[in-house]
């Protein structure tokens, strides 16, 4: 059974898996694997929300964890918190952004031709209208990933800085 004190390995473990679904999502949809993207994208967002489950559980119980090694590492460790903390809060808004858009532009796409407003065939990434939807998604997609990835990767060194060194 998981304890309290086991949940911030439980987090470097979600953040990792993460980390790994994110880079396989990416490469999904860069070989023009929709379905598997799709899927793979859906899988890191869950595992991002039960790492959010789990962090707030530990510290809601805990409360913060405070770094106790001093001199230069200190100021590296501060240094990498405090970008994986500003852009952590980030994170969430934009990852329900990019797949909100992304089910959307799906559901159009899906959509009976009256429902989406075309008459055209519906082919990914035809030069049709519904071509906007996924459009939107892409553009915000190209700043959620990095973010993501590297809050997800700067949450793995905060781990291990935090409670192995």
């Amino acid at each position: 059974m998981i304890g309290l004190h086991d949940l911030p390995t439980v987090d470097a473990g979600l953040n990792a898996t993460a980390a790994v679904l994110l880079v396989w999502g990416y490469t999904l949809i860069r070989r023009r694997k929709i379905a598997a993207h799709k899927r793979v994208m859906l899988t890191a967002f869950g595992v991002s929300v039960a790492f959010l489950i789990c962090y707030l559980t530990y510290h809601a119980q805990v409360g913060s964890v405070h770094f106790q090694k001093q001199g230069a590492i200190r100021t590296v460790y501060l240094s990498i918190l405090a970008t994986h903390t500003v852009l952590a809060a980030i994170v969430p808004v934009l990852a329900v952004i990019t797949l909100s858009r992304a089910l959307k532009a799906q559901r159009l796409w899906r959509a009976p031709p009256s429902e989406a407003g075309i008459a055209s065939r519906r082919t990914p990434f035809c030069a049709c209208p519904l071509k906007g939807n996924f459009e939107r998604h892409r553009q915000i997609a190209r700043w959620t990933l990095p973010v993501w990835l590297y809050v997800s990767v700067t949450g793995v060194v905060v781990y291990v800085m935090l409670y192995h060194l």
